[in-house]
């Protein structure tokens, strides 16, 4: 099963930044990018690939323990930037969630976990749009500017949740993964 950890931020908060998202959708080339799709919208704390079932169990253990070594966060989802001209993303404000990440990492490791992240250094941020492979780049600038006004209510983040991703339908133009969360894990219990 192809998991990681996450936050998924509250539905007020989705809300708002599915406001700012629409009007990003309405700029120019925003048609050329391939955007997320709000249901699962989270923030990617460890992403761990390909896993076999044995070794969840454990796993959730692990997490559950890392989990309640950390206080719950404060944190608004706020502003945008981008990876290069690949990815678009709105950021956060408030508490890191680099310790936590550095935990689900470690407790993923000593569950015999081993993925090394394409990304590198952890960077706190919700993905909105890709841009779409075979096709003329979109220019990201325009879109950053314009999420660099978007400032998100605060909200707290209680808890941290094992998700399973299910790949989109083959053949499916526009067809996106399904997230299922496998364990909530609450933050300083």
């Amino acid at each position: 099963m192809r998991l990681f950890v996450a936050v998924v931020p509250p539905r007020a908060a989705l809300a708002e930044l599915g406001g700012a998202v629409d009007a990003l959708r309405a700029l120019p080339g925003a048609d050329g990018l391939r955007w997320t799709e709000r249901a699962g919208w989270h923030i990617t704390l460890a992403f761990l690939g390909e896993v076999d079932e044995a070794v969840v169990p454990g796993l959730v253990e692990r997490l559950e323990r890392a989990a309640r070594r950390h206080p719950p966060c404060r944190i608004a989802l706020t502003g945008g930037g981008r990876f290069g001209d690949r990815t678009l993303w709105t950021g956060l404000d408030g508490d890191d969630l680099g310790r936590p990440a550095a935990a689900a990492q470690a407790a993923a490791r000593r569950a015999g976990i081993h993925h090394e992240d394409e990304h590198g250094r952890f960077h706190a941020h919700l993905t909105l749009a890709r841009q779409r492979s075979g096709r003329t780049r979109v220019g990201l600038r325009p879109f950053t500017d314009a999420l660099a006004r978007f400032a998100g209510t605060p909200w707290t983040a209680a808890a941290v949740c094992l998700v399973r991703s299910h790949p989109p339908t083959p053949g499916v133009p526009g067809a996106q993964p399904r997230y299922e969360t496998v364990r909530t894990c609450p933050l300083g219990h």
